[in-house]
């Protein structure tokens, strides 16, 4: 079984949230649903937090070879969250 990408896991708790915002549902199918869609935000959290510790700036040293170091955004933060 193959994990499932962000976009997959995103547009499936998209679904989910569809459904539980109309109410129709019977109250112990709305709980699987959120239950559901639970999981789904915890793996993309997961998927996320994945990404954000790969991502590098390639940058170039005086003596012009390239050198990596973590993301920060301008404010100096270590990313979005920060």
């Amino acid at each position: 079984m193959t994990e499932s990408t962000f976009e997959e896991n995103l547009k499936e708790l998209e679904e989910i949230l569809q459904q539980l915002e109309h109410g129709e549902l019977p109250l112990e199918t709305a709980l699987a649903k959120f239950e559901t869609g639970m999981h789904l935000i915890r793996r993309c959290n997961q998927q996320l937090d994945a990404v954000d510790s790969k991502v590098e700036i390639l940058l170039r040293d005086e003596a012009g070879n390239f050198t990596t170091r973590p993301f920060t955004s301008a404010d100096g933060s270590d990313g979005p969250d920060s």
